[in-house]
C-alpha cells in the first residue's frame, strides 16, 4: 500500500483513512497500542500486539514446554 497524507486536527487527534482502516481490519471502537520507533509511530491492533508478545515469550520457552502446565502443576503442589 503506498503511504497516504494524515493530518492532525486541532485537538491533537488523527483520523485513519478508511483505506488504512481496512487494510488494518479495525473498526470504531477496536483497542490499538501504538509506541514510538527509531523512524515514527507505529500503531498496531490489540491481536497483532498480542501474537508480537507470544513470538517474544516462544524465543526463551524450549520447544514443547507449555508454561500452562508448568503453572497448574506448581498451583497442584502449593
Amino acid at each position: 500500500m503506498n503511504a497516504i497524507r494524515v493530518r492532525m486536527g486541532q485537538s491533537g487527534r488523527i483520523v485513519i483513512p478508511r483505506p488504512l482502516r481496512d487494510a488494518m481490519a479495525i473498526s470504531p471502537g477496536d483497542d490499538l497500542w501504538a509506541w514510538i520507533e527509531e523512524d515514527g509511530l507505529r500503531l498496531v491492533t490489540a491481536t497483532t500486539a498480542i501474537v508480537q508478545a507470544q513470538s517474544v515469550v516462544r524465543r526463551y520457552v524450549p520447544e514443547g514446554v507449555s508454561l500452562v502446565d508448568e503453572l497448574l502443576d506448581e498451583r497442584r503442589q502449593e
